[in-house]
């Protein structure tokens, strides 16, 4: 050794971190800032915080979704409960929409139960026609602000909903 002394850990962030050597007060408290995260001080707030995890982009947009899926299936499942002739016909239109659900994250339908209403508004293709029609022009609304794949999902959906209307109404 040539009798020189090598400079010390704080020595070298305080020049890394562009701290001046020759410090006047103000300095001093930065070197001091410093040599608490180096020499076992209490950590800065940014290390002990426990960070929020990201939102998932669309995750509420999703979720509405689902359960606007879901409240048509309700729909579905109201008109073949009290029309059950009309089962046929809604059948492939229901299990769709069960898919469309799913898709949003809700969990797997039921089958649809026999005998019960599940809507208040009273179930009839026409109702049940504005229902996808409503659904459908809000979905293609929603997709303007909805992350890319669930813009496409909501797109496909309600491309789907408006062939519904056709088919449950017959008009073209």
């Amino acid at each position: 050794m040539t009798g020189r002394a090598t400079p010390g850990r704080r020595t070298v962030l305080a020049s890394a971190a562009g701290v001046p050597l020759a410090v006047g007060a103000g300095g001093l408290a930065t070197l001091a800032g410093l040599a608490t995260g180096c020499s076992g001080g209490t950590p800065a707030a940014a290390d002990t915080a426990h960070p929020t995890p990201p939102a998932v982009p669309g995750a509420a947009l999703r979720a509405r979704a689902a359960a606007d899926s879901t409240a048509l299936l309700a729909r579905y499942d109201g008109l073949i409960a009290s029309r059950p002739e009309l089962t046929a016909r809604l059948a492939p239109l229901r299990a769709e929409v069960a898919r469309h659900a799913q898709a949003f994250g809700a969990p797997a339908p039921k089958p649809a139960p026999a005998g019960t209403t599940v809507t208040t508004v009273p179930p009839t293709l026409g109702t049940l026609a504005d229902a996808e029609r409503r659904l459908a022009d809000a979905r293609a609304t929603a997709l303007l602000d909805a992350p890319p794949e669930l813009a496409r999902l909501l797109a496909s959906v309600a491309a789907a909903g408006a062939a519904h209307v056709l088919l449950l109404t017959g008009k073209g």
